[in-house]
């Protein structure tokens, strides 16, 4: 069974994506849940919302919520690492315990299917299309539809972005 999200195409969650540590990420396991996706970078001057993505995720996981991480090194190159590199870096520098995707490229000819399926959405601004920078961040709802977007400089424990977590597990 796939969901519609707002723009009429499939679920982000409907998409195949492989995990950083290889296999499969297996999104449909996060169907019925609440998921933050956010285009993540080890070198970034905002890689410390990792800290705020970590709180959030153990905040909230008992409640059918998780974030994932998906490393993508197009942004002046800050995410230069392998796999085992990148794993390591937000495991010891961050506390990361959230799950975490392949390095992919989010925009462009190479765009991966999942930031297909979540670019069209619009921000509270407006804003839609391509991803502006590192740490872009979409909320996907239970029923695997886009249901908000926030900007890469909109921090994990910003009311807004709580708001928004909050409202989706309530429903």
């Amino acid at each position: 069974m796939t969901t519609a999200d707002s723009n009429g195409g499939a679920s982000p969650l409907d998409v195949e994506i492989g995990a950083l540590q290889g296999g499969p990420a297996n999104l449909k396991q996060y169907a019925g849940q609440t998921v933050l996706i956010v285009n993540v970078a080890s070198k970034c001057g905002l890689t410390p919302q990792y800290a705020g993505l970590e709180r959030l995720h153990e905040q909230y996981a008992g409640q059918g919520f998780t974030v994932l991480g998906v490393p993508c090194n197009q942004f002046m190159g800050q995410e230069p690492g392998t796999s085992e590199e990148i794993a390591e870096f937000c495991s010891a520098t961050y506390g990361v315990t959230f799950p975490m995707t392949e390095k992919v490229e989010v925009n462009g000819e190479g765009r991966h299917p999942l930031y297909e399926r979540l670019t069209g959405f619009a921000d509270a601004g407006g804003h839609s299309g391509d991803i502006r920078w590192n740490f872009e961040k979409f909320l996907v709802g239970r029923d695997g539809s886009v249901v908000a977007r926030f900007s890469p400089q909109t921090e994990p424990d910003a009311a807004e972005l709580v708001a928004a977590v909050e409202a989706q597990l309530a429903g």
